[in-house]
């Protein structure tokens, strides 16, 4: 059995996206699944990256399964999908950074819109590769088709307004803490690449020349335009995310018990004032001060019997 350049291509990611995986899973369980959705996506990621080159290599033995060709061709083209998201919760934490100490007329909402873009066009990109892959079925030929095109195109539009919201937190960047700059630092970095990948898949979904076509394109212009663009992206954000700081809950947590205790000792010295207080709400009432006058003749009658006693 020989294998064959695009069997080495899928040997090669293999080998680089099961230990990204291990890493990937490792930030997320580090950083936390809810507050950095960005390494969620990453995993997913890896994930496509994995399974796509076992399919791609299952058609060895069976190079009649439309099935795996079609699957690895989806996978290939949608996988960008995710580290569009992941780029964008990285930028979410960032955000979230600066506004510790400083508003902005940035919302996190913002970003979300960009991330609901994001999963049309990935929804988009699966049902018309379905039916690119039934159309390959029958005329051997894989062409994606409008729900393809519609579908790059809503990761075109997100690519866009992510460099938008990049150049606009750039402004602001100076206000985050100074371990969570990092992450404006691996995202800028990361976006010439992430780039670079998206003008192959629109070259790839919107050109006939069949050098760019998903499937059976040429195999180096692939593997130089698309796979080590996205290998670089996972590294850099990898690295980030290795020598990021973990946010602990418990800081919080001891904060807000220091403030109650600064409060219970600040509360100590007015007791004094309130009693004061007291005494003159007393004497400002007909009650009050007739217990007042009661008390005041009371004690003169004590100094008086006093001095009235004779000395021994």
């Amino acid at each position: 059995m020989t294998l064959t350049y695009r069997n080495d291509v899928s040997i090669a990611e293999l080998v680089f996206y099961i230990p990204s995986l291990f890493v990937a899973i490792y930030l997320a369980i580090t950083h936390g699944f809810r507050r950095n959705s960005g390494w969620i996506y990453l995993i997913l990621f890896c994930l496509a990256r994995i399974i796509g080159p076992i399919m791609q290599l299952a058609t060895i033995k069976n190079p009649d399964s439309v099935s795996l060709y079609t699957g690895s061709a989806i996978l290939n083209s949608i996988g960008i999908s995710p580290l569009e998201i992941a780029t964008l919760g990285f930028l979410s934490r960032l955000l979230d950074s600066i506004h510790k100490s400083y508003n902005t007329f940035l919302h996190p909402r913002m970003l979300q819109l960009v991330q609901l873009i994001i999963v049309i066009g990935l929804i988009l990109g699966i049902v018309g590769g379905i039916d690119a892959g039934n159309n390959f079925q029958s005329t051997g030929q894989y062409h994606p088709g409008t729900l393809n095109k519609a579908g790059t195109s809503l990761l075109i539009v997100s690519y866009v307004a992510i460099v938008i919201f990049t150049i606009l937190i750039a402004f602001f960047v100076k206000h985050a803490e100074a371990g969570e700059r990092r992450l404006f630092v691996a995202v800028a970095i990361a976006l010439p690449f992430l780039l670079v990948r998206i003008v192959y898949s629109g070259l790839s979904t919107f050109s006939r020349n069949s050098r760019y076509n998903i499937l059976t394109g040429n195999t180096t212009i692939f593997l130089c335009v698309a796979l080590i663009e996205e290998a670089i992206i996972v590294f850099i954000f990898e690295v980030m995310g290795v020598t990021l700081k973990k946010q602990v809950k418990e800081q919080h947590v001891e904060a807000q018990a220091a403030r109650q205790v600064d409060s219970s000792n600040s509360a100590q010295p007015m007791q004094p004032k309130k009693e004061h207080m007291a005494l003159s709400i007393a004497k400002k009432t007909i009650i009050g001060r007739i217990v007042m006058a009661i008390i005041g003749s009371g004690k003169k009658e004590e100094r008086n019997t006093e001095m009235q006693q004779p000395a021994r």
